[in-house]
């Protein structure tokens, strides 16, 4: 009874504090995420997290991507492939150097401080993807620059972590396997979506059962998301393959008009606010500073990185700094990589909850970036 009293509190305080957002002249996903943290146990504590609350979460930020990749298509990152791993490689380099510097100044040991550097060099793009749609600018070349680029992000940060849980731990984790799975993630994945995809959607519509295109869809979805944790790589990177695979079909438009709604009624809201209650006040005194600097150094280093890879690739600066502010957020891949590090002994407890507020800060403070840098630009779409 209790679960059903949460989620109605978090879908009724989502849709208020969204509105809110767009009276005061933000993306409404902004006030989404601040909603998450007055909700939950830092402040009013009518909202906690659980197992069924993580299980929503996952499931609505799968649903995000996957929306993301339906309007997205593989030409249009194909085209913008060089600009996407120039800013993926400049978009890790620069936090990775600015955490390990932040370490080392407050003393931390060599490794933990290269482990805090592995943290800031994350990017969680879906809440970039969000502010985009909502602004109209989804499909503008500066949006799927960032798509990409987080794929490029999410393999090179992925391997980083094992090279490190290899040999700075006792983990007998094996770096060939760990990239021999990502081969193979992409291998089976582009097979998926050339041949396999397509006959599903068509073979299954025929169904005389409610809402088969839906009940696939979703499957789909699912299934590539699994697929793509067992071999290591984000769920959300096969939720976003699965809407790319989707998108080639005749069934896109059916797809995103049908199943938008249940995504964006329940499951994606509880994704949103599910990152707000993992901050803590506890102890913030006595990390305040600290807390500051590295949230500073999180903006700025993946805003400039990034930026810096996008102007190197023929973006003019405005455009390279709309790429780098999309970058910015490090959502729950950073979190996930953050409680990796607790577990393994890379990440001292004492520094954990300062990290995690800079990690949530640095993911609130995307999408009002976005919308200045936005607010003027005409949506440049790909052609």
């Amino acid at each position: 009874m209790e679960l059903f009293l949460q989620l109605a509190t978090i879908i009724i305080s989502t849709k208020i504090a969204g509105d809110i957002a767009v009276r005061l002249g933000q993306p409404s996903v902004l006030g989404k995420l601040i909603i998450g943290v007055i909700i939950g146990p830092a402040m009013l504590d009518w909202v906690q997290n659980s197992d069924v609350i993580e299980a929503f979460s996952h499931i609505g930020v799968l649903f995000l991507m996957f929306f993301a990749g339906l309007e997205t298509g593989i030409s249009d990152l194909n085209k913008n492939r060089n600009s996407s791993f120039a800013v993926g490689i400049g978009g890790i380099l620069l936090p990775l150097i600015g955490g390990y510097i932040s370490g080392i100044t407050i003393g931390m040991e060599q490794s933990h401080a290269l482990f805090l550097g592995l943290i800031l060099s994350a990017t969680s793009v879906s809440i970039s993807v969000q502010t985009f749609k909502e602004l109209g600018h989804l499909k503008s070349r500066e949006s799927i620059t960032v798509l990409g680029a987080a794929l490029v992000d999410d393999i090179i940060v992925v391997v980083t972590l094992a090279v490190m849980m290899s040999f700075l731990t006792t983990s007998d984790v094996s770096l060939g396997m760990v990239i021999g799975k990502k081969v193979i993630f992409f291998v089976i994945i582009a097979l998926l979506g050339w041949r396999f995809v397509p006959f599903m959607m068509r073979k299954l519509s025929s169904l005389r059962v409610t809402e088969p295109i839906m009940s696939v869809s979703i499957v789909l979805c699912l299934f590539f998301a699994y697929i793509a944790e067992y071999l290591g790589v984000a769920g959300i990177i096969g939720a976003f393959a699965a809407g790319i695979a989707i998108s080639q079909t005749e069934f896109k438009k059916k797809v995103e008009k049908k199943l938008g709604p249940l995504a964006y009624t329940i499951f994606v809201p509880v994704f949103f606010v599910s990152i707000g209650l993992s901050v803590s006040f506890k102890d913030l005194p006595k990390h305040i500073l600290f807390i500051i600097v590295l949230s500073l150094i999180a903006v700025l280093t993946k805003l400039i990185g990034a930026g810096l890879g996008a102007k190197l690739t023929g973006f003019n600066t405005h455009s390279s700094l709309i790429i780098g502010a999309g970058m910015v957020s490090r959502g729950e891949v950073a979190l996930i990589i953050a409680t990796i590090g607790l577990g393994s002994g890379l990440l001292a407890q004492q520094y954990f909850t300062a990290i995690i507020i800079a990690v949530i800060i640095s993911t609130i403070a995307t999408p009002p970036m976005l919308k200045v840098l936005l607010a003027n630009k005409k949506s440049s779409e790909v052609e």
